[in-house]
């Protein structure tokens, strides 16, 4: 499981990193039209995600994946063939409607392997083999994107094509899972985690950490690019940042484990927050990307599993494919929303106030969490 999303991130991220500099400065589309397509994107797959994970605790995990894994290897590469606004949306709604079943199904399936108290270790190492593959897709990607793209597409998809002959090898047999009551239908298992008051509250309070991810994935290279520097000191950058990740992700979680995954969380947001306003306060471009990546490392050590292992907490048995759907569509829809937001903001004030405007937000849901850390561990405890 871990292996197939190695090659996963790899596959995707050494393209989609890359694809706002083409879609802006080689397929001449709005900078604006670019960041509405990628929300809707991000809000095909969050949508459809609640159902499709809740579709995946009735009927397994194993056929939703290997579906998901071969219609993204064909449809990744298709951004060759965007021209304009209506392509770009088609395309980007069908890539979000394969996401919709991969990240909640493939989530939920990790955390079906794992033991209720080694849970976010598990994500932690597995963040770690992701962000190992996130530093071998984008570092060299940004030089390969520097010479053209249609290389790029054709590496993507040969990826995703072993990430399906991945799960159809390694996921034979009977699987783990776990069994709820049973007395909802379809309709009612797909909205339970929205419908959960902990889980909303928390959901509303924890966006930030994939808002911020959106403006670190999406917004620098575009940010960069705008500054004067090209796509491979930006892949270098980026990619030093997943180096860090995997170097303290496993340490960190298992460290902290003890602690549960609430109780650090307003810390981390802290030190996102301090790293988003490097970006807009450090004079020099080069800088500001280095220090701006490198400072969002040491948050993201925490809140990458720390936030899906609360999720996995507040769910109650049975359910643990549908809040990670629900989840999911949080995640997407904020972590969609960073370019068109940030890109707005940028039109009338400046790409600096975007990045602050965006710091300041995650401070105060840093002091939130903070508060709250107590409530949302208690409230796990009764599930």
């Amino acid at each position: 499981m871990v292996a197939a999303n190695f090659l996963a991130i790899a596959a995707r991220m050494s393209l989609v990193q890359f694809l706002g500099i083409y879609f802006v400065h080689r397929a001449g589309i709005e900078v604006t039209t670019v960041g509405a397509a990628f929300l809707a994107e991000s809000m095909a797959r969050g949508l459809l995600a609640p159902f499709f994970g809740a579709l995946s605790d009735r009927v397994g995990r194993r056929a939703l994946l290997l579906g998901a894994a071969l219609a993204t290897a064909i449809i990744l590469p298709c951004f060759l063939l965007v021209t304009g606004p209506g392509t770009l949306l088609v395309w980007s709604l069908a890539l979000g409607t394969t996401g919709a079943i991969n990240m909640p199904v493939a989530s939920a399936l990790l955390l079906d392997l794992a033991p209720a108290e080694r849970r976010q270790s598990v994500l932690a190492l597995n963040y770690t083999v992701m962000s190992v593959a996130y530093t071998l897709g984008v570092v060299p990607a940004g030089y390969i994107a520097e010479r053209g793209y249609g290389l790029l597409a054709a590496m993507s998809a040969a990826g995703y094509v072993l990430v399906a002959l991945l799960y159809a090898v390694a996921l034979r047999g009977a699987l783990p899972m776990e069994q709820g009551a049973g007395e909802r239908g379809m309709a009612g298992d797909t909205a339970a985690a929205f419908l959960d008051r902990r889980f909303a509250l928390f959901a509303a309070i924890a966006f930030v950490f994939p808002l911020s991810m959106g403006m670190l994935v999406t917004v620098t290279p575009l940010y960069g690019a705008a500054l004067g520097l090209g796509e491979g000191y930006i892949g270098l950058v980026l990619g030093a940042n997943s180096i860090l990740v995997a170097v303290l992700a496993l340490p960190v979680a298992t460290r902290i484990e003890a602690q549960g995954p609430f109780r650090l969380l307003g810390a981390a947001a802290a030190v996102i927050a301090a790293a988003l306003a490097s970006f807009a306060l450090v004079p020099h471009a080069a800088a500001a990307i280095l220090i701006g990546t490198v400072v969002y490392s040491f948050g993201e050590v925490v809140f990458s599993s720390a936030v899906p292992a609360g999720v996995a907490r507040l769910a109650p048995p049975g359910s643990r494919g549908a809040y990670q759907g629900a989840w999911t569509l949080v995640a997407s829809l904020s972590m969609g929303s960073a370019l068109v937001v940030s890109g707005a903001i940028s039109k009338s004030a400046g790409w600096q106030s975007a990045w602050l405007a965006c710091a300041a937000l995650t401070l105060a849901a840093g002091a939130a969490l903070f508060v709250l850390r107590e409530r949302f561990t208690e409230a796990a405890r009764y599930q």
